[in-house]
Order: structure tokens, then C-alpha cells, then sequence
């Protein structure tokens, strides 16, 4: 009984939270600061929930630095994604090895 109560609010809550901005904000935002606010906010919630990971799932400081290192600089030289991935993956295991 209490799984179906708990999944019927995780239900609802959810409802509520992707229903709520369509019906307060019916008319387009007419606001420079607000409309630059919502611009930037889904950047700033995946780098909230992406930066700690990267530093936690190594379990090891070190090897998250190496990593997430080989990852900024193949990104800053245009690698595509995959190449990113795979390579800052294979510096976080090597320094695993290594350290």
C-alpha cells in the first residue's frame, strides 16, 4: 500500500513541476534579465550534477584531475565527443594503475 501512495506523489510532484510553467507563464517573457536568467540556468543545473561526479566516481582525486585534464584539452581542440570520452577514461585508468 505505501509503494502505491509514495509512487502516486512522485507522480503528481512531477506533474506539477513540468505542468506549473505553462500555466504561470502564458504570455512570452518580455523581461532581458529574466529571459538571460532562463538561458543560462540548464548549464548551470548540469554542471551542478555533473562537476561532483566527475570528481567522486574515481574515488581517487588524482586520477578524476588526470581524466577530467585530458577531457578539457580534447575538448578545447575540437575532438569529437567519443574520442573525449574515451580518452579521458583511459587517463583516469592509467593513473589508476599508476598512483
Amino acid at each position: 500500500m505505501n509503494f502505491y501512495l509514495y509512487l502516486l506523489v512522485m507522480a503528481g510532484v512531477t506533474y506539477l513541476i513540468r505542468m506549473l510553467p505553462f500555466t504561470l507563464f502564458r504570455r512570452p517573457i518580455r523581461s532581458a534579465f529574466f529571459r538571460s536568467f532562463l538561458h543560462y540556468i540548464p548549464y548551470a543545473v548540469l554542471s551542478a550534477m555533473t562537476i561532483p561526479a566527475i570528481f567522486h566516481s574515481t574515488g581517487s582525486l588524482p586520477t578524476a584531475l588526470a581524466g577530467t585534464a585530458v577531457a578539457v584539452v580534447l575538448a578545447y581542440l575540437k575532438q569529437p565527443l567519443i574520442v573525449v570520452a574515451l580518452a579521458a577514461s583511459a587517463a583516469a585508468f592509467l593513473a589508476g594503475l599508476v598512483i
